[in-house]
């Protein structure tokens, strides 16, 4: 005898037919498509492990993608919620104080400045309490205080 299913989908006609309608117009994202033909299928009484190998998906997703929806209804089963972004690491003066100490001559008997260095200058400067090589170098990247003249770890000719 097989399990009974916990999060049964039966959705009501106006949502039938909007899900039917969004699979056919397919101006959706791949992932918000995939989510509706999961419930779809669901309605239809489908297993999991069925409406997964219809889709080419994990049958944990169809079970995920029911009860997002018993929970929270289509939006919720259809949609993710947004994410909050991190903080930046560097505000827009500390970012300029590590493009300026870049720009500077490398300390004392190194050639050119490496991440690391970099980073320890930021803590010794008291710009910040801590940060990483990565973080620095990512700031790096995304600014665009190197024009090509040198980079930065990579000696000028």
């Amino acid at each position: 005898m097989g399990r009974q299913k916990q999060w049964v989908v039966k959705l009501s006609d106006e949502e039938r037919q909007q899900l039917t309608e969004m699979t056919k117009k397919g101006v959706r994202s791949a992932r918000v498509m995939t989510r509706a033909r999961l419930l779809l299928l669901s309605d239809q009484g489908l297993k999991d492990r069925e409406a997964a190998e219809r889709q080419g998906v994990d049958s944990a997703t169809v079970a995920y993608t029911r009860r997002k929806y018993m929970e929270g209804g289509l939006q919720a089963a259809l949609f993710e919620r947004a994410r909050p972004k991190q903080a930046p690491k560097l505000n827009p003066q500390q970012t300029a104080i590590l493009i300026a100490e870049t720009c500077s001559a490398a300390p004392e008997g190194r050639a050119t400045w490496t991440m690391q260095l970099l980073a320890d200058r930021l803590v010794t400067l008291g710009v910040v309490d801590s940060i990483s090589d990565e973080t620095v170098r990512r700031t790096l990247k995304k600014t665009n205080s190197n024009r090509g003249k040198f980079k930065v770890g990579v000696s000028p000719r």
